[in-house]
């Protein structure tokens, strides 16, 4: 039997993060379809990368979703599924700002500026929702992650932007790419060394003190 059998409080919570998970999931599906148009528009790389981390955080939202549904140590390997994606997604955005920059053509500043604003609008609404789950288990922790991160990277394309505008270069913009290709780094390690400590064998077998308190060994 589970620890947290017939704990209506444990079931009223993991309801509300669902409700919040399938709010992000469709922000961030329509904010990707935005901000893809807007990059091809505006040549920005920074842009682009912000797109991509809108489709990867609405896949990283509907697998938190299958790893509630799923429960047990699967939330645990969803977690560290996307830590690698977070990982691998940092060095995608090097990759990609480096070919931009190769091109020598900067971003227009305008676009760039307002988009990133509507999603840093978008983004900051949905890190105020998940803020409560923050500090739950790696599967909840990664989320958090993703969306403080995408507040932060909004930013610092609002940054790029007002820098490209004023300089007429396109440093700015490759500058934010790099900054947030490292974001994604660091970010995708965090969670992968998270889920890690959760899924060795002492963890599985007492992942929390109270389930070892109770004398009551979860099944998994």
């Amino acid at each position: 039997m589970s620890v947290h059998c017939c704990a209506p409080a444990f079931d009223t919570h993991h309801a509300r993060y669902r409700r919040v998970l399938w709010v992000a999931l469709g922000a961030n599906l329509a904010m990707f379809f935005v901000e893809l148009s807007a990059s091809a528009y505006s040549g920005s790389s920074s842009l682009a990368a912000d797109a991509l981390d809108f489709l990867g955080d609405s896949a990283n939202y509907a697998a938190s979703l299958g790893a509630i549904a799923l429960g047990g140590l699967w939330a645990s390997r969803v977690a560290l599924v996307k830590g690698v994606a977070m990982f691998c997604f940092g060095v995608g955005v090097l990759g990609y700002a480096s070919w931009r920059a190769l091109l020598g053509v900067p971003p227009e500043p305008i676009t760039m500026g307002v988009v990133a604003l509507a999603a840093l609008g978008v983004n900051f609404g949905v890190a105020a929702l998940l803020f409560r789950f923050r500090k739950g288990d790696a599967n909840m922790r990664s989320v958090w992650l993703c969306t403080r991160n995408d507040v932060i990277a909004n930013i610092a394309v609002i940054a790029a932007a007002v820098g490209v505008f004023g300089t007429g270069s396109l440093w700015p913009d490759f500058a934010v790419a790099v900054a947030l290709a490292a974001l994604g780094v660091t970010s995708g390690g965090a969670v992968i060394a998270h889920a890690r400590v959760e899924l060795s064998p002492s963890r599985r077998a007492w992942p929390t003190g109270d389930a070892s308190a109770s004398g009551t060994r979860p099944v998994r």
